[in-house]
């Protein structure tokens, strides 16, 4: 396939613990980049293995190696990526081998010649264990139910950004995985194309049970500033009202128990078991909203990143 852009391509790629993934992965971009400008952006989030040692020993000036002072998550380490990129059009993947590098050019020309901000892979043929599996039918129904995006499978890692919509982007706890709907939620247009899947080539997956409880979490944030944001007391407006009415109704038939059959209501726990239970639940989830509000303000509005840098290599040569 003929190269359908001139413009410089960065392709993103975090790294942990992938040190017999990434010299092949790098020879495979190369491959599929043939004719192309570009830089391989690899993020080594604090691998305990060799992955930086396997980079740097690559010599290749195509190759720029960002290393974090610690392990931030899969999220920090993709926005370190994208605040680096240079290109034009930022491609992100993932560093197992199971996204094909192949697919890129594909993608390339349906986000030129389409005009799109965001060409995003529907993986055919997923080789993945149902523990991946699963969380994410349910993510991909969630957003497809209560968003007006139709999106068949967001996390597919493979993706093709332009670069004024990837800069735009603000990447927190594991919201990664809802990269296509924070590029909608930011005006992009969004197309989705088949791409191939294969089994991790090396190396062990770190997805665990545990990353099922953080991807709902992020999606519930994700669904309230889609649909609160701009207007939260639609949220906590009715569901306090609804639970005032709730606290009312309590209150009327204590108060018909104690003047109407002369009960001693005083030391019942339904005067204040339900309050406590209802004004803890408020509490707990204001609190979370306001406490995610306030870091996103602390790092936009004093333009600071949730990660720190370690150094910088070009072909293996600290920058």
């Amino acid at each position: 396939m003929q190269p359908v852009t001139t413009s410089l391509l960065s392709v993103v790629v975090p790294l942990y613990n992938e040190e017999d993934n990434v010299a092949l992965l790098t020879q495979k971009i190369h491959e599929s980049l043939v004719g192309y400008d570009y830089q391989i952006i690899y993020i080594d989030d604090f691998s305990k293995d060799k992955t930086k040692k396997v980079v740097k020993d690559l010599k290749d000036d195509k190759v720029h190696l960002i290393e974090l002072k610690k392990n931030y998550g899969q999220s920090l380490a993709l926005a370190a990526g994208l605040d680096y990129a240079e290109g034009e059009f930022i491609i992100t993947m993932d560093g197992d081998l199971q996204n094909d590098p192949s697919d890129i050019p594909q993608m390339l020309t349906y986000a030129v010649n389409g005009e799109y901000d965001v060409v995003t892979g529907i993986r055919q043929k997923r080789k993945d264990s149902l523990v991946k599996k699963i969380p994410s039918k349910i993510a991909n129904f969630l957003v497809r139910r209560v968003t007006k995006l139709d999106i068949k499978d967001n996390g597919c890692a493979l993706k093709v950004f332009t670069k004024d919509i990837a800069k735009d982007l603000n990447l927190y706890g594991e919201m990664h995985r809802f990269i296509t709907l924070l590029a909608f939620l930011e005006g992009g247009q969004i197309k989705q194309v088949p791409v191939k899947h294969h089994a991790r080539h090396a190396g062990v997956s770190k997805y665990g049970l545990e990353r099922v409880f953080k991807v709902v979490a992020d999606m519930m944030l994700l669904l309230f500033i889609r649909k609160y944001f701009q207007r939260p007391i639609h949220l906590f407006g009715i569901s306090g009202s609804l639970m005032i009415l709730v606290g009312v109704f309590i209150n009327i038939y204590l108060l018909i128990v104690k003047f109407g059959f002369g009960e001693d209501i005083g030391t019942r726990p339904l005067l204040t078991v339900g309050m406590m239970f209802i004004f803890a639940g408020i509490q707990l989830f204001t609190i979370g909203i306001v406490m995610e509000l306030l870091i996103r303000t602390y790092y936009e509005s004093q333009n600071k990143r949730p990660y720190r840098i370690k150094k910088v290599s070009v072909g293996g040569q600290v920058k």
